[in-house]
């Protein structure tokens, strides 16, 4: 029986694959200021299939390891990663600007590297990405924190993001 998609369906396979791209994305920008490479250098040799056998046996895996059986999404999410990494890195001094205002108490530098990295990402989709709400934005900053930071990862980025959201105004909506 052929069914087609409704909105909800498309919505969620989209939200999958801007699931999928984020968790590229942080990954690339961990491995970009880890290793010290460049931009280029990260996005031309990443690999994704290094997050596949990452989160393979993860609860939360799911999502990644279901788009990775459907090569368009797989593109899709990578291309998606690709932007979220280039904008990241051409808008980093004003990211971190604006990080660096909400976090009264901490220093950029003396912050996690993922936590550091989470949060320019959701930044950055705060800033320039107007059609993911901002509620998305900070919900999947919050999974991305718990999922890959320490134990109060989610909680610091939670709350650095709630006051940035409610301190500016940021394009688009909320929910």
């Amino acid at each position: 029986m052929s069914r087609r998609a409704g909105a909800g369906e498309t919505r969620g396979r989209s939200a999958s694959k801007r699931r999928a791209g984020r968790e590229m994305a942080l990954q690339m920008l961990y491995q970009r200021e880890m290793g010290g490479a460049t931009t280029p250098q990260v996005l031309h040799h990443y690999n994704p299939v290094d997050l596949l056998e990452a989160v393979r046996d993860e609860p939360q895996g799911d999502t990644l390891v279901a788009i990775s059986a459907q090569p368009t999404q797989m593109r899709e999410a990578l291309a998606y990663a690709h932007r979220l990494v280039e904008g990241a890195a051409q808008h980093l001094g004003e990211i971190d600007e604006l990080i660096r205002e909400q976090a009264e108490h901490w220093r950029l530098e003396r912050m996690s590297v993922v936590d550091r990295n989470v949060l320019r990402l959701a930044v950055y989709e705060l800033l320039h990405e107007p059609d993911v709400p901002k509620l998305v934005v900070l919900d999947e900053a919050i999974e991305l924190a718990k999922r890959f930071g320490s134990e109060q990862s989610g909680r610091f980025v939670n709350g650095l993001l709630d006051g940035l959201l409610r301190s500016r105004h940021f394009p688009g909506s909320m929910t």
